[in-house]
């Protein structure tokens, strides 16, 4: 019954098919229809209808060039507001955010640039501006760091960056807390640098974030220690952490690690901001 009806669905999806739909499809009455779907499944048709809607809506902002507003109106919602208003509960980020954030980090195979490193990928979405290499003349607690630095002569746009990462498993990290660190030192940047972090699930959606960016690296510093800290959970597939570099200037990488910690370590989340809003409106008659 539940594999028919998610056939159904998938078959009818931007249709809007509805819960008598569903029951008149597999021969049952709507009533133990929506308690078996919602056993087995998870979810209440409403809610499977529109997270199978975003996961299409997600494929058509990382593979196609299609506008935001079309992506809404052809996923079924009636407005880009609307739209953003539920991509953004799911994923934590605006549709346009999104995308610009994980088209840079989708693999491209075959580009020598992305392995000079063993382990890591050096990619961006402009890598071409950046250069990437081991220095082993400026480092501290080890004997060579990873730098990234901007090509003279380059012009530099607002979304321009390189980063050095690496993907891995999430299997021996489920429910703990984990804390991705390393010492920095940055010179002439003007644009901005950090540390980041994310946790993604099989199916590509962002469950955990942190670039560093409320708090990021600018101008010239010497070797300070930063870290971003997640919780890891149960349905994560893979971590991505590394180091990027917008605009101009140089970054210094050293001594970085990675490890669990404890609950007393607060979480860097960036998708967890809304937690730091008050949960009732205030001052609405501004007598304060």
């Amino acid at each position: 019954m539940i594999q028919r009806s998610l056939s159904y669905v998938e078959q009818h999806l931007y249709e809007n098919p509805s819960l008598d739909d569903l029951a008149r499809e597999t021969g049952f009455s709507k009533y133990h229809f929506h308690r078996m779907f919602k056993k087995y499944v998870g979810k209440n048709i409403s809610q499977y209808i529109r997270s199978r809607k975003m996961a299409c809506a997600v494929d058509l902002l990382l593979y196609t060039d299609e506008r935001v507003l079309d992506i809404a109106l052809l996923t079924g919602f009636e407005s880009h507001e609307a739209f953003t208003r539920a991509f953004g509960k799911i994923y934590g980020l605006t549709p346009s955010k999104y995308r610009e954030q994980m088209r840079v980090f989708i693999k491209q195979k075959g580009d020598e640039k992305l392995n000079k490193i063993k382990g890591w990928l050096f990619t961006g979405t402009t890598p071409e501006k950046y250069s990437c290499e081991l220095d082993k003349k400026v480092f501290i607690n080890s004997n060579c760091s990873v730098t990234l630095r901007a090509n003279e002569g380059e012009t530099f746009h607002d979304n321009d960056f390189g980063t050095l990462m690496q993907q891995f498993q999430a299997a021996d990290f489920l429910g703990k807390r984990v804390r991705f660190s390393g010492f920095v030192k940055s010179e002439n940047i003007t644009g901005w640098s950090g540390l980041w972090m994310r946790i993604d699930d099989k199916s590509e959606n962002i469950l955990g974030f942190d670039n560093m960016e409320p708090r990021c690296i600018k101008g010239t510093t010497e070797w300070n220690h930063y870290a971003c800290v997640l919780d890891v959970p149960e349905e994560a597939n893979r971590i991505n952490i590394g180091v990027l570099l917008s605009g101009y200037g140089q970054v210094w990488l050293s001594s970085c690690s990675f490890e669990e910690v404890g609950k007393d370590i607060p979480v860097t989340d960036s998708l967890a901001a809304a937690d730091k809003y008050p949960r009732q409106p205030q001052n609405l008659n501004f007598s304060d």
